[in-house]
């Protein structure tokens, strides 16, 4: 790196062309990261609608460790359904090849995406779709939106990835934003819960945004040696692995828990089959941007203006159920949308400097 910044001084033209090669990189890291941040609001309304259906719409309100198995194979039945949307991604840009190439590199390289599966599903997923079930939707978005702290503080421990400290207000900014809009709705929700083990539901949400943060981390040091768009499927195959092949195995051997029912009416239900392909269509896509953009500038700066998930959530939600923000809305639209600017206005230049790739290297 050194060498090359010192031959760009000595050349003018060289010069030009890295700015220009780095101005690039960060306006499509930002692209693709709003698309993160689009696609996961949107994500919220058929994962939540998704507990009004059978069989999950079934389970008694006291059955804690029967609702806790019903999220277990929800979330596995997602992960394929992921899985079939990323097939068809990779399909389609040719790198179904590529896919099975970086999954047979286990020591080397898809270990990172094994380690990023158990972060980002049977925690994070896993999570969400507990705080949604336990508390609410409002709860599951809220918690989430801590993530990006986490994952700044463990690419930067881990390593070194640095932040600037105007990305550091940025975040801070978008952070608040988000609080602001979920805050009203998050009081009002905890304040009409008389369940007893809403607790869990709280768990969920920790879970969630500790599994997503470090998922962005381990990510992003995956990203320094393959395709963001195959490592996503290798991430998802772990997933499907993890759940499908030893923990609701687990489950159906050693407790009396109606795992393989579940499966089946999960299965065989159109109506949830309905909500989970729509949930997993802007899940997997979500995904595909949420690593692309962590190449291009970042898990701190990716993670952060994914963040902006708040202001589309509500906007997906009032679309679909007609009920419209209040002012706090406009006041967290505008504190969010400022600190991505605060982020985007960066010089490109800084993203060269991202990584002490001296100190931290993934083994090739």
């Amino acid at each position: 790196m050194g060498l090359v910044t010192a031959s760009s001084d000595a050349n003018p033209a060289l010069s030009s062309a890295l700015a220009q090669h780095f101005a690039r990189n960060q306006r499509w890291g930002f692209v693709w990261a709003l698309w993160t941040a689009i696609l996961w609001g949107a994500w919220y309304v058929p994962g939540t609608a998704l507990w009004f259906e059978h069989p999950f719409s079934d389970i008694p309100t006291d059955a804690q460790t029967l609702k806790l198995a019903a999220t277990a194979v929800m979330t596995w039945v997602h992960a394929i359904a992921v899985f079939v949307f990323l097939m068809l991604w990779n399909g389609v840009l040719g790198k179904v090849k590529d896919y099975g190439r970086t999954m047979v590199r286990f020591k080397k390289i898809s270990k990172w995406y094994a380690l990023a599966s158990l972060c980002g599903g049977p925690m994070a997923i896993f999570g969400s779709y507990m705080a949604m079930g336990f508390v609410g939707p409002v709860f599951a978005a809220v918690t989430s939106l801590f993530y990006p702290v986490i994952g700044a503080l463990v690419a930067r421990l881990w390593y070194n990835e640095k932040i600037s400290g105007r990305a550091a207000i940025g975040m801070a900014v978008i952070i608040f934003g988000g609080m602001v809009i979920y805050g009203p709705g998050l009081f009002g929700e905890v304040s009409k819960d008389a369940n007893p083990m809403a607790w869990l539901g709280y768990l969920g949400g920790v879970m969630s945004a500790i599994g997503w943060g470090t998922e962005g981390a381990v990510a992003g040091r995956a990203m320094d040696v393959s395709d963001p768009d195959v490592g996503i499927q290798c991430r998802f195959t772990f997933e499907i692995f993890f759940w499908g092949f030893i923990i609701l195995p687990i489950l159906a051997l050693f407790t009396d828990l109606p795992i393989l029912a579940l499966i089946k009416d999960t299965v065989f239900e159109p109506k949830a089959m309905i909500w989970i392909f729509l949930a997993a269509s802007c899940h997997a896509y979500c995904y595909t941007s949420w690593y692309k953009s962590f190449s291009l500038i970042g898990v701190a700066r990716g993670e952060a203006i994914g963040n902006l998930y708040a202001i589309f959530a509500l906007i997906f939600i009032a679309a679909f159920t007609l009920q419209f923000p209040q002012w706090y809305f406009i006041l967290g639209l505008i504190l969010t949308v400022s600190g991505s600017f605060i982020m985007f206005s960066e010089p490109a230049a800084s993203i060269e400097n991202l990584r002490d790739h001296s100190s931290a290297e993934c083994e090739v």
